[in-house]
């Protein structure tokens, strides 16, 4: 596949203004999280309170996903993702202030985290529900695989441009750029004009009609459609272990281990934490020019490299070793995540994708906290070499058990010819009018899976 037609995606008008805002408001998350944590340690230095602040926003984020869904599905996604965006905009706007003018208390931050953490509840599933109404459905692999380098590459630089802003201004002002970020974002958004989801899995029939269902009816039939799925709930069963190990031995007990080792050290750290964006940011160029005929086969072996690092730690083997596997770590997760974003929005009809979404998202999710709290007394009881090395070994029994699955091992791509339902197109706002017919991106749609 050659450049251009990598680049296919771009030319629909509603993909590129979701493009630039995609890209726009991750520069602010990506940044994010080093202001915050720096705001909130400079009102009390204890990791309680980080912890505090993290969990209010992450706790209703993953309560309220599943109602994301729904109103995701019910709702014009550019809507939803509209006003997400201003709200987002608007309380990481108050925190900025707070923090400058350096009236921020804990408690301030806690329900003004809890509230952002609301809205992303609604913001990702609407996020990924709405890629095939703005992209040709095509090259839907190569929509992913750009929106994946839009964030990969800002993963890269994000933190450091944070960290420059928080030494040289404070954190404050790299807060008040994530606020920043969200209302332009959302100002990206305006000239997208999508039709809510049409219900035809809901009510036989009734087509776009139904809309006085109650929202534990839209719960049920996205459970529903979820289950009926034996690839997709067996993949995200796999996750909710996996996320647990990752986050327990990765993310809990790895930048202990590499305190303790002289050979890492907390400079070691941070270049593995690099190299693995590094990884993300480099498979994502790859993805845009290569597909595979079944994406989670090869998405899942791919994943086999997060065992790496892993393995590496527990073994104490030097930070040169570390940083290869954190590259083949990044990149094995970039080509499964493209892979995964690809496979569903193929498969699974699109007015139950955000629905379906949630319920990814829930079910991936609902186990880092567990990790996070329960690697620490394992360590302290078996040794931190033991349980991580025994973390390596279980991803790939994970991994291998899921590919035993022939739904999962066999899932192949689907060509435009073979459709699924899919909601009416949407049509893009210019000059203050709206276009009279399809263009051709939107004719694409009709024939896509």
């Amino acid at each position: 596949m050659g450049v251009r037609e990598s680049l296919t995606p771009l030319r629909s008008a509603g993909f590129r203004w979701f493009f630039v805002g995609r890209s726009i408001s991750t520069l602010g998350s990506v940044m994010a999280p080093v202001a915050l944590a720096f705001a909130v340690l400079h009102i009390d230095p204890s990791p309680m309170a980080l912890g505090q602040v993290l969990a209010a926003r992450s706790v209703p984020l993953v309560l309220l996903l599943l109602l994301g869904g729904v109103v995701a599905d019910r709702l014009s996604r550019g809507l939803v993702l509209q006003v997400s965006h201003l709200l987002s905009g608007l309380t990481q706007g108050l925190v900025a202030v707070l923090v400058i003018t350096g009236n921020a208390t804990l408690g301030q931050l806690i329900v003004l985290e809890a509230i952002n953490g609301m809205v992303t509840a609604f913001t990702m599933p609407a996020i990924t529900g709405i890629v095939p109404q703005v992209a040709p459905r095509s090259h839907l692999q190569q929509a992913n695989a750009l929106l994946a380098f839009s964030r990969s590459g800002l993963a890269v630089i994000g933190p450091a441009v944070a960290g420059i802003i928080v030494i040289t201004h404070g954190p404050g002002w790299a807060l008040a750029v994530d606020a920043l970020s969200w209302l332009v974002a959302a100002a990206c958004m305006l000239p997208l004009s999508l039709p809510a989801s049409a219900r035809t899995g809901d009510v036989p029939g009734k087509g776009l009609g139904n809309r006085r269902q109650s929202v534990v009816h839209d719960l049920a039939s996205g459970w529903s459609q979820f289950r009926s799925i034996r690839w997709l709930w067996v993949v995200v069963a796999a996750f909710g272990i996996l996320n647990l190990v990752h986050a327990g031995a990765w993310l809990t007990l790895g930048p202990a281990m590499a305190v303790e080792d002289e050979g890492v050290g907390e400079l070691g750290w941070g270049y593995a934490v690099s190299a693995q964006a590094v990884g993300l940011l480099l498979l994502t160029i790859v993805m845009l020019r290569l597909t595979f005929r079944y994406p989670l086969r090869a998405g899942l072996l791919a994943m086999l490299g997060l065992a790496a690092p892993l393995l590496v730690l527990g073994m104490s083997w030097p930070l040169i070793a570390l940083l290869a596997a954190s590259f083949l770590a990044g990149a094995g997760i970039e080509v499964f995540g493209i892979s995964w974003q690809t496979a569903i929005h193929e498969h699974v009809p699109e007015d139950h994708l955000s629905r379906v979404a949630a319920y990814d998202s829930l079910g991936s999710f609902v186990g880092i906290p567990i990790g996070q709290l329960a690697f620490g007394p394992l360590a302290a009881t078996f040794g931190t070499h033991q349980v991580v090395l025994w973390s390596a070994a279980a991803f790939v029994l994970v991994i291998g058990t899921t590919l035993a699955v022939p739904e999962v091992r066999n899932l192949a791509r689907v060509t435009p010819s073979a459709a699924i339902p899919t909601a009416p197109r949407r049509r893009v706002r210019k000059a203050g009018r709206r276009s009279p017919k399809p263009s051709g991106d939107a004719a694409e749609l009709r024939r896509a899976p």
